[in-house]
């Protein structure tokens, strides 16, 4: 269940509202690195946890919820930006810095669908569809998916500090900044409890090994149509990350036969020298 407070997480004020930051904001709100694609993807990780360690599902189920804040905290900076922006499409509208703003880059949804308030959409306007919701099953999976979740939505709430001067904004942002850094760390903890990566790697630890191709299972290849060798770096000598082999790196070559497809079916809409 959840329970709901009125106040918001961290203090949110506007000193000079900004339409056009405002759409920006809608980036962090329903863009795939916002605030919805991270408390979806906790919320149904927490869902789905398996095993006798309740911890886990515990965490992600308390950090979905902090994101649902977050989500709160931006839709309240987007509609404190929108403050003052026109109810119209007339010159002297334009010729005002705030209905300049509006007509020269704010998302029209923000006034026509909302009355100045936010969407679940992106910065152009995208509703946001799920399909960057990442719930494997996989415990050591979704660590990962989840690190990198919160690297590329740190990464866009940087670029949002940079974009405003305005104070209120960047002391919003220096939050929500701080906490995908503690949650950047709180996930790759996990994988070091787990054991780190010489025991979670490779994913899924639960399938033997030697029922794969272990020719291929450190070999970096390259395709270079020459046949030279692949670049070379870490990835291609030393001992494997997960320690378990070691590294090499070799051109690769077709192995298979080309493809030949028996005839289209009768029926199938296709041309009869197909047939």
């Amino acid at each position: 269940m959840f329970y709901v407070d009125p106040n918001l997480q961290h203090p949110v004020r506007v000193e000079t509202p900004d339409p056009l930051f405002a759409r920006a904001l809608q980036q962090a709100i329903g863009g795939v690195e916002g605030e919805i694609r991270v408390a979806m993807q906790y919320f149904f990780q927490a869902c789905g946890a398996r095993g006798n360690d309740a911890r886990y599902r515990q965490l992600l189920m308390n950090t979905a919820a902090e994101e649902l804040g977050h989500i709160e905290m931006l839709a309240t900076a987007v509609a404190l930006n929108l403050e003052g922006a026109p109810l119209e499409l007339q010159e002297e509208a334009a010729a005002d810095p705030v209905g300049g703003a509006i007509l020269g880059g704010i998302n029209l949804k923000n006034l026509l669908s909302t009355g100045l308030a936010a969407m679940p959409v992106d910065s152009d306007g995208v509703p946001f569809d799920m399909s960057h919701v990442y719930a494997s099953g996989n415990l050591a999976a979704d660590m990962m998916a989840n690190a990198t979740a919160e690297s590329s939505g740190r990464v866009l709430a940087v670029r949002l500090y940079n974009m405003t001067s305005d104070p209120g904004m960047r002391d919003m942002l220096s939050f929500l900044i701080a906490r995908d850094a503690m949650h950047q760390n709180q996930w790759l903890a996990v994988i070091e409890e787990l054991g780190g990566a010489q025991n979670v790697f490779p994913i899924p630890n639960s399938f033997p090994q030697d029922q794969e191709k272990t020719e291929f299972s450190y070999s970096f290849l390259g395709f270079q149509r020459d046949g030279s060798e692949p670049v070379q770096g870490r990835w291609s000598e030393g001992t494997t990350i997960d320690g378990n082999g070691t590294f090499t790196s070799q051109p690769m070559e077709p192995l298979g036969e080309e493809p030949n497809l028996g005839p289209a079916r009768p029926g199938s809409g296709a041309q009869t020298e197909q047939e």
